[in-house]
Parts: structure tokens; C-alpha cells; sequence
């Protein structure tokens, strides 16, 4: 799959709801894209779209319209598709108007961060004509979407175990420290997790039934106050998820390791082997239960795709597939009943860490 291609139709006019650091990484991918049209943005914030529109650069910069909130932009008709990348808190009441109209939608985890929101989020979803995607980029990692289907073919056998390892660097900078807060994230099991939890569903093929999660705020942010108030999002946790098929799943997050090799490692062993990848490296593991060793292997990344965001080229390649399913070339493959499942999931987590015990789905499921 390489950015330079693309398919004889009319381009797909997008509108932009929210031009932060999201906003400019689907911007530098849609510029790849010749089946794209980048048509208009808003972004409360000044600076923001000021940021974006040098982003465009010369040429794409005056022709984009920039509009002076959402409802103006939804009002439009020559929107086709709709991409929200504002804060997480925002979201519930941004797609609360955009499932008024029949636009495509791709809308950043999570889907909303409170239980009420996401509920009512996925129940309106069910009834919207156009594509509804929530964005998973981590599911379009080349390497990790070969290990994926390598899981499935039935590599290692039968799957019994999943372990997803996530040592990184502290939450960044965002506009008004909004992520320094769980109330405005959702909590980082729910911010950054749900991505984890996502693939957790996604690779194992069944439904989360109970959640253990031990974690806390230990060294990141302790120093920062806000207005008398100090951050309260987890830097680190361990999580296990048991799954209604039998299979246990691990998380481990650490958000003061920035100096680790890779920042993403996941293994799956099942009753005839083990399969690992890393990422960034790129390289694929696979070790039989037999004397002869372990195999690897690296899949690589398309430099295009690489450079345009910090998601090892996998926000080039959601965009592509969210293409394929506006077009009626491909299916939903991230719908909304995926990003309910998430966020559920990140609460259960949140709740535990929080509570010390063990969380039931059945808690949160209604």
C-alpha cells in the first residue's frame, strides 16, 4: 500500500473539527491523498487553526475554508466527512450534532468519557446513515496488523494469552492542560488505554468479562498545579482482562520509560507457539514449541506514510480503509459498538485502580 495511489472518483471534502496536535497529523495524511479534499476546519482556539493552516501550507491554505463552529460546518452540504480530533470531553456533544445530518464521521478515542455519553453516543450510531468510525490508529500499524493476521490464521495455535506492553513517554502539552485531568480525559486507562483494550477485543475475539487493573499517579506531574489543583491521571498500571472464551490479557503501562528501544511490545502465545512484535523496530517473532527457535522477521513501513504522523504510519493507513468504507469499496471496520466496548473497558480499569478490586463488565454494561 503506497501513498501515492488512489482511485478515479471525487474527492471526499473534509471538515476538520478540531486543529490541535491530532488535527495536524490528519491533515500532513490526507495531503497524501489524491481521493481527499481538505475543505474546511474550526477550532475555537486561534492558535490552532493558525498552526493548522501553516500545515496546509501555500496553495491548500487559501482554500480552505475556515469556519466559526461546528454547526456552521455541519450546515454546509459540500462537507462530505466530518474528522473529530478535539478534546476528549467535547466529543459526546460534537457528535451529538453531527449524528443530526447524514455526514460520514471519524471521530478520535475515546468516543466520550463518561458512562452516560458513551451510551447515548453508541445507541444514536446505530441509526446514522453515513460511515460512523471511531479512530483506533494502533489497529493500523503495519507491524502490528501482520501480527494481528498472523494471530488469526492460527500461527500459534490456540490463543491463550495476550500481553500488550506500552513504556513511553509522560501525556504531552495540550491547549489549556485539559489531558491534565480525568474528568476532562476520562482517566488515562479510558485517554490512552482504549487503544490497548481495543486491540485486547480485536485480537482475542470475544467479550471482556471482569477487570483488574493496579495503578496510579507515582512520579509524572506531581510538581504541576492548576489553578490550586494538581494533575490526577495514572502514569503507570498493570491490567488484567479475563475474556468470556477463556483468555487472559495483560496490560502494562509505564509513562516515565521515554528512554525505552520500543515503545509498544505485544505477545500472544497459544497452545503450539508464541508470536511477538515490536514496535518501532518493525520485527515479527514467532517461537514454536519445537528445538528449532525462534523466527523473525521485519515489516516494514512505508517512508511516506512514516513521516506523516507519529503513529508508525498507521494514521495513513485508517485513513485509506476509512476511505474504502465512505466509498463502498470496504466495511466499517472500527464501528461505534468498537469504541463503546473500549471505553467500557478503560472504566472498568479506572474504577479498579481506583476502588482495589476486581470490576465485573456487568457493572457498566446496563
Amino acid at each position: 500500500m503506497a501513498p501515492c495511489g488512489g482511485w478515479d472518483l471525487r474527492k471526499i471534502r473534509y471538515g476538520l473539527i478540531g486543529t490541535g496536535m491530532m488535527g495536524y497529523e490528519h491533515i500532513n495524511n490526507l495531503k497524501l491523498m489524491p481521493e481527499a479534499e481538505i475543505a474546511g476546519m474550526t477550532d475555537p482556539e486561534p492558535n490552532s487553526i493558525l498552526l493548522a493552516q501553516a500545515f496546509l501550507g501555500d496553495g491548500l491554505r487559501e482554500s480552505v475554508k475556515v469556519y466559526p463552529d461546528r454547526q456552521a460546518m455541519l450546515a454546509d452540504p459540500s462537507i462530505d466527512a466530518v474528522l473529530i480530533s478535539s478534546p476528549n470531553f467535547t466529543h459526546a456533544a460534537i457528535l451529538r450534532d453531527v449524528l443530526k445530518t447524514d455526514k460520514h464521521v471519524l471521530c478520535e478515542k475515546p468516543l466520550a468519557t463518561t458512562l452516560d455519553d458513551v451510551r447515548d453516543i453508541r445507541a444514536r450510531a446505530r441509526g446514522h446513515k453515513g460511515v460512523f468510525w471511531v479512530g483506533m490508529e494502533y489497529r493500523y500499524m503495519p507491524p502490528a496488523a501482520r501480527f494481528i493476521a498472523d494471530v488469526h490464521a492460527g500461527r500459534i495455535g490456540r490463543l491463550q494469552m495476550l500481553a500488550i506492553r506500552e513504556h513511553r513517554f509522560p501525556f504531552l502539552k495540550k491547549v489549556g492542560d485539559w489531558n491534565r485531568f480525568s474528568e476532562n480525559t476520562g482517566g488515562t486507562m479510558v485517554e490512552k488505554c482504549c487503544h490497548f483494550f481495543d486491540l485486547m477485543r480485536l485480537i482475542i475475539r470475544a467479550r471482556p468479562v471482569r477487570v483488574f487493573c493496579s495503578g496510579a499517579m507515582d512520579v509524572n506531574h506531581l510538581d504541576e498545579h492548576y489553578g490550586g489543583r494538581v494533575p490526577d491521571i495514572i502514569d503507570n498500571s498493570y491490567t488484567i482482562v479475563e475474556f468470556d472464551n477463556g483468555v487472559r490479557a495483560m496490560l502494562d503501562l509505564c509513562m516515565f520509560a521515554e528512554g525505552s528501544k520500543n515503545q509498544e511490545e505485544i505477545a500472544a502465545v497459544g497452545d503450539t507457539g508464541k508470536l511477538e512484535v515490536f514496535i518501532p523496530d518493525g520485527n515479527l517473532v514467532f517461537s514454536p514449541r519445537s528445538p528449532r527457535g525462534p523466527v523473525s522477521e521485519h515489516v516494514a513501513v512505508d517512508e511516506t506514510a512514516l513521516k506523516a504522523g507519529t503513529h508508525h504510519g498507521a494514521s495513513y493507513y485508517q485513513h485509506q480503509a476509512f476511505l474504502r468504507a465512505v466509498t463502498g469499496k470496504g466495511p466499517v471496520d472500527v464501528t461505534a459498538e468498537d469504541g463503546y466496548e473500549a471505553v467500557l473497558m478503560g472504566m472498568a480499569a479506572e474504577i479498579s485502580a481506583r476502588e482495589k478490586r476486581s470490576v465485573a463488565m456487568a457493572e457498566l454494561a446496563g
